[in-house]
């Protein structure tokens, strides 16, 4: 019986050693490799065509909203299951839009991680209860009509919102995301006019108000 290949990607090598210790205990799953951050686990998944990519969601540049938005925007096969230490109603919604297969809390990991990885394998929707209890609440308190401007945004878009929002120049933009600075100049404009915000300042503020980007990352 063919192994479940996994990609682990999380920007701390400790936490990453920890994962693949902790698989390499599965008969039935082999760590296939490794990524450091949202554009690394892009580029690994296009190499490897792993089977899951377990995803951090706050990484340097591309963090795992974004990468996970653009892997699905590929059309990759590989199924995303989130790691992450956050329970955040924006986090939660979103990754669930964006496609991922699952949302496991770091806290509560260990042994449940192996099931949760074998589980979006065969095509499930795997939830953290903690998470699945807030993304009952979000469903729950969603106000209809209320457009959000976040979801305005097209998936590039909200890619330089976080990079452009992290302190990225127009030039990072463009070499983390492959695309020139000319273009990196244009998405930026339109993700403001968009959001209605005339600074950076104010574009980091809306940032942070919508869980893009964390003080404690």
């Amino acid at each position: 019986m063919s192994k479940i290949r996994v990609l682990i990607a999380d920007d701390h090598a400790i936490l990453r050693e920890g994962v693949r210790a902790l698989l390499q205990l599965q008969p039935d799953i082999e760590v296939a490799g490794e990524a450091s951050d949202g554009k690394q686990a892009i580029e690994a998944v296009d190499r490897l065509d792993p089977d899951v990519v377990l995803m951090d969601i706050a990484m340097p540049g591309l963090g795992g909203i974004e990468a996970a938005l653009e892997l699905h925007k590929l059309g990759k096969r590989a199924k995303v299951l989130v790691l992450s230490q956050y329970e955040d109603r924006e986090y939660v919604r979103r990754l669930l839009k964006a496609g991922v297969a699952g949302y496991v809390l770091k806290k509560s990991a260990g042994s449940e991680l192996a099931n949760a990885i074998r589980a979006v394998h065969r095509g499930g929707l795997v939830l953290d209860p903690e998470v699945a209890r807030t993304a009952m609440e979000d469903a729950g308190q969603a106000a209809p009509g209320q457009a959000d401007p976040y979801e305005a945004l097209t998936d590039r878009e909200k890619q330089v919102l976080k990079l452009v929002a992290e302190g990225r120049s127009n030039k990072d933009v463009a070499e983390l995301l492959g695309i020139s600075v000319k273009t990196a100049m244009s998405h930026r404009e339109h993700v403001m006019e968009k959001l209605g915000v005339h600074n950076r300042t104010e574009l980091v503020r809306f940032a942070l108000k919508k869980g893009v980007i964390r003080v404690d990352e």
